[in-house]
């Protein structure tokens, strides 16, 4: 019985530390042939275990194997003698302790020992068996998987609202996933998935009735409500796309699916990435991204030039037929815009300055546009963008020919750790399509707060405004949206 008790104490001391670590299976088998691992302390007395007192029911056991085998080890100086033993982690200490005391071992002690072993070896064996079956799968999904680099995200939208104007409360789902690899670590295949509900909110619905010339799927421009309304039910690929170096400075971007604003009038405060404003008209300027353009996806290309630190050139050409080879590239609806960004680190501002050229709904639009930001502080930033365009000829869904130079401008600010800490706040301000549209001019105002609930789940109500609805005079849109990101 002392050497059953002395066993015991045994495995304890030898994985007592362990339990407290993510032990793998195969460091068990390892424990089987080797000694303790070197991060152990030799125990010469059962006074160096500080949680060991002579009055604990198996005292005496632990002094035992001290005293007669010398063998023991511990981390810390501690016992842990409460801690939880594994089967398995008990078959590794016995295949040990077999191996350090046989040499002063009697036989009675080695053929109790091997008594032990008998019976947990069936576990050892099953740890050796699952080992060979997960080197088996490993080895085929390395053979099978697509890339090695490949990093799969997502992000799904559900914002409840309702607001004004005869609506109704309702639910708009969107749901994004990305397959994101890299073949060299230089370069980027982006493939984006994209499905919704089809759902609208209160604007949404307004505009349709207006005549949807500024809505977020307008045929003229985009400033509407809620980014996340109108998307189909059914899946499609919103972006599919590669980048890579041509030299150190020059990079480029071809495919199928290019959606301007993914290189084009981006901003920290106010763009897509569901942790700021949920309005469409402030996440881009609609002047410069030509929604027909955007809303397609279409063929294109991107070149990007990184003259310094504080200089960089884009060039983009997107167009819907570029996927088709009896339309091709440069017809409608397309666009092509160069931009120049230019960066001031000590005043922490990016001024970007941009030209647009398109054929949309039937006419050209020629546009230059302006868009700035500046980090005033770590709690506080701003932006701003302008632009001013000249349309020729383009019909909208009413069939009455646009010309004229309509002019777009916004302005906001955001605040982080708003009363709450981790939390955010922004307001911002500002008219679509300003003249030679209508008989008013729509104003767009946006109030939101949001709050990271973790690393994944942002939570996020707003309330949005909208004066002169698709440029008619009519009445104004108030809104409340409650919106939850999950980014997984």
């Amino acid at each position: 019985m002392t050497l059953q008790w002395a066993l015991w104490g045994a495995g304890v001391i030898t994985l007592g530390c362990l339990s407290s670590l993510p032990v793998a299976a195969q460091q068990v088998i390892e424990l089987e042939a080797a000694p303790v691992n070197s991060s152990f302390d030799q125990v010469l007395t059962v006074a160096d275990l500080t949680d060991v007192k002579p009055t604990d029911w198996a005292y005496q056991a632990v002094q035992s194997i001290v005293s007669r085998y010398g063998f023991m080890r511990g981390e810390k100086g501690l016992f842990r003698g409460n801690a939880p033993l594994k089967r398995y982690e008990f078959a590794a200490a016995i295949a040990e302790v077999m191996q350090s005391i046989a040499p002063i071992a009697s036989e009675d002690d080695l053929k109790t020992l091997r008594q032990l072993q008998g019976v947990y070896g069936e576990a050892l064996g099953k740890v050796r068996s699952r080992l060979t079956e997960l080197e088996v799968r490993e080895t085929t999904l390395s053979g099978s998987q697509f890339s090695t680099t490949t990093k799969f995200s997502g992000r799904n939208d559900q914002i409840l609202t309702d607001g004004t104007a005869n609506s109704k409360m309702s639910l708009v789902s969107r749901v994004r996933l990305n397959l994101d690899t890299s073949f060299s670590g230089r370069d980027l295949l982006v493939t984006q998935l994209e499905a919704g509900n089809g759902g609208l909110d209160a604007i949404a619905l307004n505009q349709q009735r207006q005549g949807d010339r500024l809505s977020r799927a307008g045929t003229i421009a985009n400033g509407g409500g809620l980014d996340a309304v109108s998307v189909d039910p059914s899946v499609r690929v919103r972006k599919l796309y590669y980048t890579f170096p041509v030299s150190k400075t020059v990079q480029l971007t071809i495919g199928s699916a290019i959606p301007p604003s993914d290189f084009i009038d981006r901003n920290t405060f106010a763009n897509n990435s569901g942790q700021n404003f949920s309005s469409s008209f402030f996440m881009n300027n609609p002047l410069i991204v030509q929604n027909p353009v955007e809303r397609s996806s279409g063929a294109g290309v991107v070149a990007q030039w990184t003259a310094s630190k504080t200089v960089m050139v884009r060039g983009l050409l997107s167009g819907a037929g570029g996927n088709d080879p009896q339309v091709g590239l440069f017809r409608d609806p397309y666009q092509i815009t160069l931009e120049g960004e230019y960066r001031i680190p000590r005043r922490s501002i990016i001024v970007r300055s941009q030209y647009t050229n398109a054929n949309v709904s039937g006419g050209s639009v020629n546009a230059i546009g302006l868009n700035g930001e500046w980090m005033i502080s770590r709690q506080a930033g701003a932006f701003g963008r302008l632009g001013i365009a000249h349309y020729s000829g383009v019909r909208p869904r009413n069939n009455a020919e646009l010309n004229g130079t309509p002019l777009t401008w916004s302005v906001g600010g955001i605040l982080r750790n708003f009363v709450i800490p981790g939390s955010k706040a922004g307001f911002a301000i500002g008219q679509p399509f300003v003249g030679v549209l209508g008989n008013a001019t729509q104003t767009n105002a946006e109030a939101y707060f949001g709050l990271l609930i973790n690393d994944r789940i942002n939570f996020s109500p707003s309330l949005l405004f909208v004066v002169n609805p698709d440029n008619q005079r009519a009445p104004s849109i108030l809104q409340w949206a409650l919106r939850m990101t999950f980014d997984f």
